[in-house]
């Protein structure tokens, strides 16, 4: 049986066709097999591809790297959300999607998108070995959430100027690795790699700042913090620590809609 999916390619937390991190997004009616869903994330190889089905006056939705599915994605979801109000002709001003992290809402104020999602604790813990031999920096401190890392570095430059070994650093046993340090012009930076899960490094980041936006927020004693991904695409992130749930804000624009053949 053949069938088309409409799908869209949307930059998130930038305003900048080929800035921001890029997801696709595929607006289903009725759920689809895992097996097709995860050919359809390896076939267009980004970091994300979200599919997400309407049921009365919710979305249930999922994500898929190029590898697996996971339990959630900040930027796939602004990107998401961005489609539904912009091409699906979303009449309401929050969106409420059920996840298997639970229910996350995205609200729409002008052309900016809040994210509301559960916050992660982390712990320090030692730092591995092979994170030393992989960072090759000064690493001030470690911390593990439940599937990724926190590195907290020196400066700034030290996180932009990372080049890492992935081979080596898929080695470690959580998904992500997260390195961050207090920022120049805005309240922190980071950059985030998973090459266990597929992708080396992701341009922008969403469940990442889960565990850095109360990470940071304690830590500069602020409630309100602005953040950059130091990618190359480079993304902006207006964030908020609510205690047991943060806000992610961002910005996001469409670069293509098409039509998939199955």
């Amino acid at each position: 049986m053949i069938f088309n999916m409409t799908i869209y390619q949307v930059d998130a937390f930038n305003t900048k066709i080929f800035k921001g991190n890029p997801a696709a997004v595929c607006p289903l009616t009725a759920w689809i097999s895992t097996e097709l869903m995860q050919s359809i994330a390896e076939e267009n190889n980004l970091s994300e591809t979200v599919f997400f089905v309407k049921n009365n006056d919710y979305f249930e939705i999922k994500w898929f790297t190029p590898t697996c599915e996971i339990d959630l994605c900040g930027h796939a979801t602004l990107a998401a959300a961005h489609i539904i109000f912009t091409e699906l002709n979303f009449e309401h001003s929050i969106i409420e999607f059920h996840s298997k992290s639970g229910i996350l809402t995205v609200k729409k104020n002008e052309d900016w998108y809040t994210l509301n999602f559960p916050s992660e604790e982390i712990k320090e813990i030692e730092t591995p070995s092979i994170l030393k031999q992989v960072l090759n920096v000064p690493i001030l401190k470690t911390y593990k959430g439940k599937w990724k890392l926190v590195v907290e570095l020196e400066n700034e430059t030290t996180v932009l100027n990372l080049n890492p070994n992935f081979s080596l650093l898929a080695e470690l046993e959580s998904n992500g690795i997260i390195v961050t340090s207090k920022g120049d012009n805005f309240d922190f930076v980071s950059r985030f790699f998973a090459p266990k899960i597929g992708i080396n490094e992701d341009p922008v980041t969403g469940s990442a700042h889960t565990l850095l936006i109360p990470y940071w927020a304690k830590k500069l004693n602020k409630t309100n913090l602005e953040a950059i991904q130091l990618s190359k695409r480079v993304g902006i992130l207006k964030c908020k620590h609510l205690n047991e749930r943060v806000e992610i804000s961002g910005q996001a624009i469409t670069y293509l809609k098409g039509e998939l053949t199955l």
